[in-house]
């Protein structure tokens, strides 16, 4: 195939299969790879194709009062998680993969390791969850301290560090916040151990409590993170501060915010109302 072809065919795609930017980039993409790593074909002309623009999208926000009704439908271990999400802007992930090691009780703050980018960053640790993060925290020690009596296998470790420190897995200080009640098989080693919990558990709460509350916004998990954000601009909060908290690598990433504040169109009073 050549240009006319693989251009008919990105066409197609666009034109016929209304496909979004993200999928016409992705088969833009997979074509290069194609030709380039499995077939050893340089085809120069193939870089010179166009790509579609991202499109702009404005997040999902929720007010405070929708915050409070989402997390009122929320309790136990979701809840906590759903309220820790909110009050850092951690991702999901972040979250759910803390170690006991990074709650920091006396300094007020949670360290986040390994985030988007690689990066590690600190967020505050919300006074609201003190005693329920210790709570955690006793539980998963008590969980803790059952694998060691029963010899399990030490938890996942990130990088080559089991190979640096071999008994650091089978530590306190690098067991879960939020362990997973079941083992679980890892892919890459073949090991049954205890990893954290599944992100589908707070997924699948998060639709639930929001279908509850009778939200008529599309809310995700992510949503939280969104509201994080934009109430603290509102609260006055400068947007290098926000940046910050969020792990945003680059200011405009986290300008999309300010496009929240501006409320109903850009906060232009309708000549409807005038009237």
């Amino acid at each position: 195939m050549g240009t006319a072809e693989v251009e008919a065919f990105l066409t197609w795609l666009a034109n016929e299969r209304s496909v979004a930017p993200s999928t016409h980039n992705q088969a833009l993409s997979a074509l290069l790879f194609l030709y380039k790593e499995v077939l050893g074909v340089d085809l120069p002309w193939m870089k010179e194709i166009g790509r579609p623009k991202k499109r702009k999208r404005v997040p999902v926000v929720l007010s405070r009062p929708e915050v409070a009704r989402l997390l009122q439908g929320l309790d136990g271990v979701e809840g906590n998680l759903a309220r820790l999400l909110y009050g850092t802007g951690m991702r999901l992930m972040e979250a759910l993969r803390l170690r006991a090691k990074d709650v920091d009780f006396d300094r007020n703050e949670i360290i986040v390791r390994e985030g988007k980018g690689g990066k590690d960053r600190r967020v505050m640790l919300p006074d609201s969850l003190r005693d329920a993060l210790r709570r955690q925290l006793d539980q998963a020690h008590g969980r803790w301290e059952a694998d060691r009596l029963n010899e399990m296998p030490a938890v996942w470790m990130p990088d080559a560090l089991a190979r640096k420190y071999p008994r650091a897995g089978l530590s306190w200080a690098w067991f879960w916040v939020w362990p997973s009640e079941r083992l679980s098989t890892d892919p890459a080693s073949g090991i049954s151990r205890r990893h954290h919990l599944h992100e589908q558990r707070l997924q699948r709460a998060i639709r639930h409590a929001a279908e509850q509350a009778r939200l008529h916004k599309p809310v995700s998990v992510h949503t939280l993170r969104h509201s994080f954000a934009t109430h603290l601009l509102e609260n006055g909060y400068d947007i290098r501060t926000v940046q910050e908290l969020l792990g945003h690598a680059d200011v405009s990433t986290t300008m999309i915010y300010t496009h929240v504040l501006n409320k109903g169109g850009r906060g232009v009073a309708s000549p409807l109302d005038q009237l």
